[in-house]
């Protein structure tokens, strides 16, 4: 029988969808690269190496953990974005690169929201503030008294960041006169803080909570729906009357943006799974991590969950005057 011209063109096409349906049928068979887009050592290196360990078992085959770091994410999320879609190539994703950096650097080579699947939202550590135990405030209320009657520095993990936006809107939302200090990273401030040369940080409550435990810090609110496990005397933001404030660093898994919904579905599965063993979450818990919901460790859950946050530091980006550089 004779083939059409149109048929053979139309075959073609379709043969690069056919071949990664064939390899998801199969999927997977060989080792996967999970890149982190940060060093070793950070909340994203600790998170992702925890969950892919699990991951592993249940896929059956190795997951190699790829420090990428570099523009604050964004070197390793576009790494993941040029990568083939076959399921083999998975970025460990959070704020920066997903829904900070669109809003402070300039010519980002890919769109967060385009060109990235969303797998499952795994885990989040809420912001807190901490101030040096000389500062003469226990509570958010005394805390925003004082910036206005002298000058309180805070620190946080540089401009931009997601610490940076989460104190943008802190100071619009309650009139606080904070005086931001950017560093690089969170772990670089904690020196001043402890030494006095700042007198407060917006951090991750991971990086927090040591020195609030040996009082050499004093955490006066966690950013969080909820009081911490780990310290349910410190009360939340909202407790203290600022209205929904929650802030958080977030963690999740993503692929290439075409890659075939089965493989999505498979890596959802693997990823629902490793949260689901106890001494993963043991470990996520021993460092302030919340687990995501149920809700957000789906495909669609995670997708709602990126569009939010999108929104949120579109506007505070535009609250802290910030524009892409």
């Amino acid at each position: 029988m004779q083939i059409s011209r149109r048929t053979a063109l139309i075959g073609l096409c379709l043969m690069p969808l056919t071949t990664r349906l064939g390899r998801a049928a199969v999927y997977p068979d060989h080792s996967i690269r999970m890149v982190v887009p940060f060093s070793a050592g950070g909340n994203a290196d600790i998170v992702g190496r925890i969950v892919s360990e699990r991951m592993s078992a249940e896929l059956g085959q190795p997951i190699v953990v790829d420090n990428r770091p570099g523009a604050g994410g964004s070197t390793g999320a576009e790494v993941v974005v040029r990568a083939e879609p076959d399921g083999y190539t998975l970025l460990v994703g959070s704020n920066g690169p997903l829904t900070v950096n669109p809003f402070v650097q300039a010519n980002l080579g890919y769109d967060p929201l385009r060109d990235l699947a969303p797998i499952a939202l795994t885990s989040y550590v809420p912001h807190v503030i901490i101030v040096n135990p000389t500062v003469a405030a226990t509570t958010v209320a005394e805390l925003i008294a004082l910036s206005k009657q002298k000058q309180i520095s805070i620190g946080t993990s540089g401009v931009g960041s997601a610490t940076h936006l989460s104190l943008a809107r802190f100071n619009a939302l309650t009139g606080a006169k904070l005086i931001h200090i950017p560093y690089r990273g969170g772990g670089a401030l904690m020196p001043d803080l402890i030494a006095g040369n700042i007198q407060a940080a917006m951090t991750e409550f991971s990086t927090a909570f040591p020195l609030h435990r040996s009082g050499q810090g004093r955490i006066i609110a966690i950013a969080n729906g909820r009081r911490s496990k780990l310290a349910p005397d410190l009360p939340t933001m909202i407790e203290q009357g600022v209205p929904d404030f929650t802030a958080a660093s977030y963690i999740g898994v993503l692929a290439p943006g075409a890659t075939p919904a089965p493989i999505i579905g498979r890596l959802q599965q693997a990823v629902v799974a490793a949260l689901r063993d106890g001494a993963a979450v043991d470990k996520l818990a021993a460092i302030g991590a919340e687990v995501a919901t149920a809700d957000q460790m789906t495909s669609a859950g995670f997708a709602d969950f990126l569009r939010e946050e999108f929104e949120r530091s579109r506007a505070a980006a535009k609250v802290a005057e910030l524009t892409p550089q």
